[in-house]
């Protein structure tokens, strides 16, 4: 085991009810993987995700589940043996006689440590037994076009065809395609119609895909949660609405939204005050749709709102490929008090199936503990906890490093389970969700 895999200081003295949360975590654990194996099998697990995590000391949540995660080149070596038993299950589920699996990613070519991560991909890919290729959708491509990399790998991107309701590169048509672009800019004509498996669906893009959705199912999954291990589903759940329309620069909607701030500040209010926690509520007001860590604001007050200056309101009325911003998802902000260094950081799950596959900590020296961290200035830490996502050891305190890791496989998984109930309501099959 690697040194990495140390717990990060955990700098808070309000651990009483986490470490609660992490003790029926442990003594529960035979009901709690029994509970996930059913609800996977009714509702198949996205092909992969990532989880931003944030542990406040005195609760632990999801602020943001990824379907199209980058970030496979920041885990750690030592995971690589679990995610390519993990992305041989995955493929076999939704195609067992597959043997070629072809990767779109985002149209980035300057961005060498995203492809970094297209790498990573389809290295796990080719270990796990598969022919991988990357088909790419940059209009302009019409040839092979190779990138080297600052790890000293190579990668060769290909233009994207179609023939006969498939898509592939050269004479490589293979049934399941594996989308790692979020699809901010819309659905992508070419990939209309057509008969392969694509993972995840079109459906869970950003062009239709909102946050608020996901968080809805995560209320429902952790409510069913929390009565099955008998907790406070506030210790794992944030208080998450939506509100809309707005438009920044026309400065049209903000009073709503200032609203919606304070309904959340005072729900918060309410909760530490019942509980003796000593920390000041806040709230995250982020775009409802869109990733990157764009269009995204840590406040105090109302009056946050009212009274951004331009440059503010110009940075959050846009997202990726510069898309408007008009729905937003007003959120209880969740401290993060694990530090590296004394640099703040918060934890990053990844899963391939339903199976936990490792993470890593982003960390910021410039940020505090209530702001976004998914911002330039960040770095990333991994960790090596191969046997401790999945393993607790009860011969150890709650807080121990294959404990707190445990725990948050638990969330992350629970944040899958939550998408993984986004595709079925998107494809209209949605099962009844239980604590049994």
């Amino acid at each position: 085991m690697s040194s990495t895999s140390q717990v990060p200081h955990l700098q808070t003295a309000l651990k009483g009810p986490l470490l609660e949360l992490e003790k029926h975590l442990l003594a529960n654990n035979t009901a709690i993987e029994s509970w996930f194996r059913k609800q996977f099998k009714n509702t198949p697990a996205p092909f992969y995700g990532s989880v931003d995590l944030r542990n406040a000391g005195y609760k632990l949540a999801p602020v943001d589940t990824n379907l199209f995660p980058a970030g496979f080149n920041n885990l750690h070596p030592d995971l690589r043996s679990l995610a390519v038993h993990a992305a041989q299950n995955a493929v076999t589920q939704v195609c067992p006689i597959a043997d070629g699996v072809l990767i779109i990613p985002e149209n980035h070519t300057r961005n060498l440590y995203y492809l970094e991560n297209v790498y990573a991909l389809q290295t796990i890919l080719e270990s796990a037994g598969y022919e991988v290729h990357i088909g790419s959708l940059i209009p302009e491509l019409n040839a092979p076009m190779v990138i080297e990399l600052p790890s000293g790998n190579a990668l060769t991107l290909k233009p994207i065809v179609k023939k006969d309701n498939r898509v592939g590169v050269d004479d490589f048509f293979p049934c399941a395609v594996l989308l790692n672009n979020d699809l901010s800019g819309g659905r992508p004509e070419i990939l209309e119609g057509i008969e392969q498996t694509l993972l995840p669906p079109m459906e869970l893009g950003w062009a239709n895909r909102y946050k608020t959705e996901h968080f809805a199912h995560y209320s429902d999954v952790t409510e069913a949660f929390a009565k099955l291990i008998d907790i406070d589903q506030w210790l794992i759940n944030p208080t998450s609405i939506p509100c809309g329309p707005i438009n920044f620069k026309d400065q049209t909607g903000l009073e709503d939204l200032a609203e919606a701030v304070n309904k959340v500040l005072e729900e918060t209010q309410t909760y530490y005050k019942t509980h003796d926690i000593k920390c000041k509520p806040f709230v995250i007001v982020k775009s409802d749709s869109g990733t990157y860590g764009m269009a995204i604001m840590s406040v105090n007050s109302p009056e946050d709102i009212l009274n951004l200056n331009r440059k503010q309101r110009n940075k959050m009325a846009s997202v990726k490929e510069g898309l408007q911003v008009e729905q937003m998802l007003v959120q209880e902000g969740v401290y993060t008090y694990e530090t590296i260094n004394e640099a703040v950081a918060e934890p990053v799950v990844y899963m391939i199936g339903s199976q936990v596959i490792g993470g890593f900590y982003r960390v910021h020296t410039g940020k505090t503990a209530t702001d976004n961290l998914n911002s330039p200035g960040m770095h990333f830490e991994p960790l090596s906890f191969e046997e401790a996502c999945v393993l607790p050891d009860e011969t150890q305190n709650p807080d121990a490093s294959p404990n707190r890791f445990y725990a948050y496989g638990v969330i992350a998984r629970l944040a899958l389970l939550a998408a993984a109930r986004e595709i079925a309501a998107a494809k209209g099959n949605l099962p009844a969700i239980d604590a049994i």
